[in-house]
This record gives C-alpha cells, structure tokens and sequence, in this order.
C-alpha cells in the first residue's frame, strides 16, 4: 500500500474475472473451441464455462415415453459435461461453471450470455472442410446486435499445436 502512494499512482481496482464460454456438442471441432478457451482462461487467470443445450424432444405421441427420452437427454449431458469438466481442470486448475438448458441452442445460448453478466467471450469452433461454418455461428452472425460478448471463432480445421501457438 505505501508504495502505491509513493508512486503517485491511484491504486487499481481488481480485475473482473474472464469468463470464456463454451457451447458443448458432440461435433470434432467443439474440442477446438474448449482448447482455445481452456489455454485463454489459463493464460489469463480467466476460468472456462460450458453450455449444453437439450433440444427438444420431438417425439410427443406417448407422454410417458417421451419423459424418458428427455431423462436419457439430460443423463447424456450430464455425463458429457462431466468428462468435459475434468478435462477443463486438468487443463486450467479450475473447474468451470456448467450450464444445462433446454430449447434452441442458438437461441439459449443468447438469453445464457445477456442473463449472465460474469460471461465476457464466447469461443465457438466453425465446421471443418465445409463452406457453412455451422448453425450456431450463422444465426450468431444474423444476430450480431444481440450479443453483448465478443465472439471468437476458432477454426474447425486447426491442430491442437496450431491452437497452442495462437494462445
């Protein structure tokens, strides 16, 4: 503390934590996007998070089948997050925070990053060896006004020494 006033300098007010998040799929290149995000939160103290979204079940013509096909959803993705979770501590030391929704992905990954201010980029991987760079990131780009996020697209086709090298 003395030596702030010495210096002349105000002392600085802490730095908001980077929150990097993630949208989880069952693509290749989602593990591009972790990366990249994990390598960032590490580098910057930052921290990792991940959204599963749980589309909708389709299949209405039996109630009670279709309740058990939205629990074997949910158990699916909660498994999934789990394995990804360990993943993103073995990689930054921290473990990140886990969302599950249940909707449109693109559409609850929008109302996830306005209702959730703590989150400051949005890391995605585009589709490798195709010329539509994926679903997700082509509504995104029709929707550029209501992300209050950067967003940064990690390319599907990138090697994970390519990704190290950038981050």
């Amino acid at each position: 503390m003395e030596e702030e006033r010495t210096s002349g300098r105000a002392p600085r007010p802490p730095q908001k934590e980077r929150v990097f998040l993630v949208l989880v799929d069952e693509s290749e290149e989602m593990a591009n996007a972790l990366r990249f995000a994990c390598r960032r939160a590490r580098h910057t103290r930052g921290r990792v998070a991940l959204l599963y979204v749980i589309e909708p079940v389709e299949f209405q013509h039996w109630l009670g089948v279709g309740r058990l096909m939205e629990e074997d959803a949910r158990a699916a993705a909660e498994q999934r997050l789990q394995t990804l979770a360990a993943r993103v501590f073995e990689q930054t030391g921290t473990m990140p925070a886990i969302y599950i929704r249940e909707g449109s992905r693109a559409e609850e990954l929008l109302k996830l990053i306005a209702e959730e201010p703590s989150i400051s980029l949005l890391v995605l991987a585009t589709a490798s060896g195709s010329s539509n760079p994926g679903p997700v990131v082509s509504y995104l780009l029709a929707n550029l006004r209501r992300l209050r996020i950067p967003v940064t697209l990690v390319p599907g086709e990138l090697t994970p020494e390519e990704i190290d090298a950038v981050t």
